[in-house]
């Protein structure tokens, strides 16, 4: 398969037809090794758009591929159709290359050259609209990097910053951080909670839809964290919330219900607050991963039959 431009040379494939014959599943032409033209290749595309994203599909996903985007590659039918490929647009380069790899798709790379367009119009190409939709793509199918990854940082940078500023006022050099910041280390832990329920529900919902494979790893943890003890551990944070919110009413009783000390309190109902509504995410998400692996064995879907007319 290849761009019907002229730019590629057709009748230099023994490498791509001897790579097949070994077995491969997928033979990637790569430019940048076989050589591109000067003038072939704008020069945005040759050191930015085309080197970050193939950098990116490498840091995502099990791939060694050098040019996610090259129009040159030949591939075995059976193995192609197993994919289910989807999209229609140019994130397709992208799909082909990220679902062989997630697969186990055995897929190597040959030199190939670039020459300049023989079209008599301008290309389809639209450089950062396309290169969005690429990226895009290479997000989609990646929940680990979209949200486990962020979210795991995000939770860590707030959990750290509240331990540390329970005790009191916090000074780094003239820089003092106090209960304004509480609160941000606070929306961190949520925000990042967030991601990390986020980046399982795709990963569920991707494996039984048949979007991504399953994971070996990930289904253990899946199994080993029931609905029962997702609302344990969610119960667990909606105590401590409560048990706060009571003591801090207390303080606001001993003070006859009148003015308090922000800077003290406030490291109080913060934190709890914190915990109530992470628990309460953790209960609500234990049912709705639940409820995504409810047909995951289940057979044929539920199809409601329409009524009998009446007689």
């Amino acid at each position: 398969m290849g761009d019907a431009d002229d730019s590629y040379d057709f009748t230099r494939l023994d490498a791509f037809v001897a790579e097949l014959r070994t077995g491969a599943d997928i033979v990637m032409g790569n430019r940048f090794l076989g050589g591109i033209e000067p003038g072939a290749m704008p020069l945005h595309h040759r050191y930015l758009g085309n080197p970050v994203l193939s950098a990116l599909g490498r840091l995502f996903f099990p791939s060694k591929s050098k040019d996610f985007h090259c129009g040159l590659r030949g591939f075995s039918r059976a193995a192609i159709q197993s994919l289910r490929l989807q999209t229609t647009g140019m994130e397709f380069a992208s799909e082909m290359i990220v679902k062989g790899s997630l697969h186990g798709l055995e897929i190597v790379e040959v030199p190939t050259t670039l020459a300049k367009d023989g079209r008599n119009r301008p290309p389809h190409l639209r450089s950062w609209r396309d290169g969005w939709r690429h990226l895009r793509f290479l997000l989609v199918y990646s929940p680990k990097w979209l949200f486990l990854i962020p979210g795991l940082f995000l939770t860590a940078i707030g959990t750290i910053g509240t331990l540390a500023l329970l005790p009191g006022p916090l000074a780094i050099g003239r820089v003092i951080l106090d209960t304004n910041t509480l609160v941000y280390f606070g929306l961190a832990i949520l925000l990042g909670l967030q991601c990390v329920l986020f980046s399982i529900f795709t990963r569920v919902f991707g494996a039984n839809a048949g979007l991504l494979p399953t994971d070996q790893r990930f289904e253990r943890f899946i199994d080993s964290v029931s609905l029962e003890r997702g609302l344990i551990g969610g119960a667990t944070l909606i105590v401590i919330g409560i048990a706060g919110s009571l003591l801090a009413l207390n303080m606001w009783r001993v003070s006859s219900f009148g003015a308090l000390e922000v800077s003290h309190v406030t490291r109080v109902t913060i934190p709890s607050a914190v915990a109530l509504t992470a628990g309460l995410q953790i209960v609500f998400a234990s049912f709705f991963v639940s409820i995504l692996q409810i047909g995951k064995n289940a057979g044929e879907p539920f199809v409601r039959r329409p009524p009998t007319a009446q007689r």
